[in-house]
C-alpha cells in the first residue's frame, strides 16, 4: 500500500541562467532564462516530515508557441501555471498518496489555466515540478531511492487518468523495472549551431563522443534538405557507427510540406548518410493541425509527438494518427511518461513498435538533469537528448560551493577538467549509478538562500507599457 502524505508548504524560487551559445529551435532563439527550482515540505503518515526538491528551465515559446505573445508572456505563463497549481494541491488538506495529489488536482489545473488563456502544456507544467518535488520528498521519508521506490509504487499510480489500461498493468510495469546503468546521450544540432570546421557537428569537443544526433528543422523543406546533407556529410567523418533522429518543433505547415520533406530524404542521394540512419521525426507539424493529420503513408518513417502531448489521452490519439512515439520529459510529467511508457510496452506485444523517447528541453547540470535521466534510465530509454551541458557553461551561475556540494555526491556525473564542473560523458554515455541516492536520484538539494523568490507574473498590460 502507497505511503499517503500531506503538504505543508510548496515555495517557488529561480535562478538566472545565460547560455554560452544561442539555442535556436522552431521559431525561438534562446540566450538566457530562469531556471525554476520547488522547494515542499510534506508529512508522511506515521514518519514524520521531509523535504523535497525539483527544477527546471522556464523556457520561453515552447510550451506556448503562439506569434501574439512575447517570450516574456509565454514564461509568464508558466509561472501562473505553477501559482495556480500550488493553490490546488495545497487545498488538498487530508492525507492522500503522491497519485492522488496529482489526479485529484490535474483536471481542476487544466481547467483553470483554460480560463486564463493559458493552454493544456504550460498548464501541465506546475503539477509536473510541484509532483517531482513532492516524490524526492517521499522518498527520503522512506528512505528509499527513486528506482526502488516506483518499482514499488511508493507514488500510488493507477490507471484512473489512462481508462485505456488497467491498474494491474501499471503495477506489473513499475515491478518489473531494471533500471539502465547508463543511457548514451543525443547531441542537438540546433539552428544557429556550426555544421563544418571547429565547434562544428563532428568537433569532439562539442560532441562529447555521441553516437546519436538530433538535428533541428526549420520548416523549409528544401533549407532544411540542403543543410541536412551537409550535416551527414560532417558526421560520415566521425568514424564511428551513429545515428540521428529529427525535429521540426511544430515547423512544418501541414502533411504537403512534411511530404516534400520526407521525399527528398527518400531520394535525394546526398541524404543517403541521414536517411539510412533516421531514427524518428519529432512533432513536425503545429499541435492543433497534428491533431486533425492522419500520416497515412507517412507513418513507415516513424513519427512521435512531443508539443502535441498536452493530455493523458495524446498518446492514443497519436497512434490512432499513425504515430509510433512520444516523448518523455519530466516537465510534461514523470506519471505520464510512466503511463506512456506502460502503454509502449502493452501495444509492442502486439507485433508492432510502439516506444519513447527521452528529450530534454535544456535540463540544467543539478537537480533537473539527474531527475529527467533517472525517469528515462527507470523506464527503458537507452538515449536521450542532452543539450543543458551544451548550450549552458556547466552549472553556469551555480555558487562554486554548491556545484562542488553535487560533484561530491555524484561523481560518475559531474567532473571538473579544468574549466569548472561540467557533466561527465563517457564515450557518450551517461552513468545513472549514483541516481541510486535516498530521494528522487540526488543526494544534494540546492542552496535555497542563493535563490531568489519566483517573479511575480506581470500583467499583459503591464509587459505592453
Amino acid at each position: 500500500m502507497a505511503p499517503r502524505l500531506k503538504l505543508r508548504d510548496i515555495a517557488f524560487f529561480e535562478r538566472p541562467v545565460h547560455f554560452a551559445r544561442p539555442f535556436r529551435f522552431g521559431a525561438v532563439t534562446i540566450n538566457a532564462t530562469p531556471q525554476l527550482f520547488v522547494r515542499v515540505e510534506i508529512e508522511v503518515e506515521g514518519r514524520g516530515t521531509a523535504v523535497g526538491a525539483s527544477a527546471e528551465l522556464l523556457v520561453p515559446k515552447w510550451f506556448d508557441k503562439r506569434p501574439e505573445l512575447s517570450p516574456q508572456q509565454t514564461v509568464d505563463g508558466l509561472r501562473r501555471s505553477l501559482e495556480i497549481a500550488r493553490g490546488l494541491y495545497l487545498a488538498r488538506t487530508g492525507f492522500l498518496t503522491a497519485f492522488d495529489l496529482h489526479a485529484s488536482c490535474i483536471g481542476a489545473q487544466v481547467a483553470t489555466c483554460a480560463k486564463k488563456n493559458i493552454p493544456a502544456l504550460a498548464a501541465a507544467y506546475g503539477p509536473a515540478e510541484i509532483d517531482k518535488a513532492i516524490l524526492d520528498a517521499l522518498l527520503r521519508a522512506a528512505g528509499t531511492s527513486f528506482f526502488d521506490g516506483m518499482a514499488g509504487n511508493i507514488a500510488g499510480i493507477d490507471a484512473r487518468l489512462s481508462p485505456d489500461l488497467k491498474d494491474a498493468e501499471l503495477t506489473t510495469f513499475l515491478s518489473g523495472r531494471k533500471p539502465l546503468p547508463r543511457v548514451a546521450i543525443r547531441h542537438t544540432v540546433g539552428l544557429d549551431d556550426a555544421v563544418e570546421g571547429e565547434g562544428g557537428v563532428a568537433d569532439p569537443r562539442e560532441n562529447a563522443g555521441a553516437h546519436y544526433f538530433k538535428l533541428k528543422l526549420s520548416g523549409d523543406p528544401a533549407a532544411d534538405a540542403a543543410r541536412l546533407a551537409r550535416i551527414g556529410k560532417q558526421l560520415d567523418t566521425l568514424g564511428r557507427d551513429y545515428k540521428v533522429t529529427l525535429d521540426a518543433n511544430e515547423q512544418y505547415a501541414d502533411l504537403a510540406a512534411l511530404r516534400a520533406l520526407m521525399d527528398r530524404i527518400d531520394h535525394d542521394s546526398a541524404l543517403r548518410p541521414i536517411a539510412s540512419r533516421l531514427l524518428y521525426v519529432e512533432q513536425p507539424m503545429p499541435r492543433d493541425i497534428t491533431r486533425q493529420s492522419p500520416l497515412d503513408s507517412l507513418s513507415a518513417h516513424g513519427f512521435i509527438i512531443d508539443e502535441a502531448d498536452d493530455s493523458y489521452d495524446a498518446f492514443p490519439a497519436a497512434r490512432a494518427l499513425g504515430y509510433c512515439g512520444i516523448s518523455s520529459k519530466s516537465c510534461k510529467g514523470l506519471y505520464k511518461s510512466i503511463v506512456n511508457a506502460t502503454r509502449a510496452a502493452k501495444w509492442s506485444a502486439g507485433g508492432e513498435r510502439f516506444f519513447v523517447t527521452g528529450e530534454d528541453l535544456t535540463c540544467q547540470a543539478g537537480l533537473a538533469v539527474q531527475q529527467d535521466l533517472a525517469l528515462g534510465a527507470f523506464i527503458g530509454v537507452t538515449h536521450a537528448e542532452r543539450n543543458g551541458h551544451h548550450y549552458v557553461d556547466g552549472f553556469a551561475e551555480v555558487p562554486a560551493a554548491e556545484a562542488a556540494a553535487f560533484a561530491a555526491a555524484h561523481p560518475d556525473l559531474y567532473a571538473d577538467a579544468g574549466q569548472g564542473i561540467r557533466l561527465s560523458i563517457h564515450n557518450g554515455d551517461l552513468l545513472t549509478g549514483s541516481l541510486h541516492a535516498t530521494g528522487f536520484a540526488t543526494s544534494v538539494h540546492p542552496d535555497w538562500s542563493a535563490l531568489r523568490p519566483l517573479e511575480q507574473p506581470r500583467s499583459v498590460q503591464e509587459q505592453l507599457a
